[in-house]
């Protein structure tokens, strides 16, 4: 995103009289064969989605210890699970989905990759009783709880994290926040629409409005994680919206390192989306060593 796009959205959202509501997305699960094409693509062939991703991997890395069992709830294609599982081999990953046509791209993802430390489960976020109380090592969940149709189904999302994770585990939890302005919607959601399927526009434009507000995350935040981990949002706006544990253990020379490569190997416009999430995050308050 330019920086003139995002002036120009911090402007309208500072000012405008707008106060939009949210709307839950039209598909609660996206099984849609074409429309999971389109996502699929965009996070990895188009490499649309791919400075998200990689920004997500290194907070996300960074709340991981060795050995232990990590989560990701709705999981989707296994993109961002399938990076955060290369990174850190020595864990044990298992992705949680509604969707089966997710969790298909899922597992053929995985198998190409050839990752041995990662299962995936058929599984609703917000009935996690699969798992036993503080069981597991570390908690995340990137770009999907919109997909909720309710602050409800939100709070049971978070109510079941609280009591999953170990008392000193990991949480990684990041969306959008809901913004103001339809136009700021639409700004954001068609900006790359020459670089990006028809249908993954249409499906960003949707996730957008079906953001929930800063204020839901901070009242469930402050009920469910309070002292285990920080609320941030991007600077000024909530464009995003991030809940994170304190940073555990000692992170590997070797994972700094791959990040660095994978960074460096993004195309430039791509370079720029990065650096420019990183400084909107940074600004808000959120930081991370394997990003500077």
């Amino acid at each position: 995103m330019s920086t003139a796009g995002i002036v120009g959205t911090l402007i309208r959202e500072l000012t405008t009289g707008e106060s939009s509501s949210r709307i839950p997305e039209p598909d609660l699960v996206m099984d849609d064969p074409d429309k999971v094409s389109a996502f699929v693509r965009a996070g990895r062939e188009a490499a649309i989605v791919a400075p998200t991703y990689l920004f997500h991997c290194a907070h996300i890395c960074e709340v991981i210890c060795p050995g232990e069992t990590v989560v990701d709830l709705a999981c989707g294609p296994a993109t961002q699970l399938g990076m955060v599982a290369q990174m850190n081999p020595n864990s044990q990953f298992i992705g949680i989905d509604l969707s089966e046509g997710m969790l298909k791209e899922a597992k053929d993802h995985i198998k190409e990759l050839g990752l041995k430390n990662v299962d995936l489960k058929i599984g609703d976020i917000t009935d996690l009783s699969q798992f036993h109380d503080k069981s597991i090592g570390t908690v995340f969940s990137t770009l999907s709880l919109h997909h909720l149709p309710t602050v409800h189904d939100l709070e049971s999302t978070f109510s079941e994290v609280a009591r999953i994770v170990k008392p000193d585990g990991g949480i990684y939890l990041s969306d959008f926040g809901h913004l103001n302005s339809e136009k700021s919607m639409q700004h954001f959601a068609y900006q790359h629409r020459e670089r990006q399927p028809e249908l993954f526009t249409i499906d960003y434009l949707n996730s957008l409005r079906a953001a929930f507000h800063l204020a839901d995350f901070q009242r469930l935040s402050a009920k469910y994680l309070a002292g285990r981990a920080c609320l941030y949002s991007t600077f000024l706006i909530p464009l995003m919206v991030t809940i994170k544990s304190p940073k555990r253990g000692q992170v590997e020379p070797a994972l700094t390192q791959k990040l660095a490569e994978l960074r460096r190997a993004l195309p430039i416009p791509q370079q720029r989306d990065l650096k420019d999430l990183i400084s909107l995050f940074k600004l808000g308050g959120l930081k991370s060593t394997l990003l500077a």
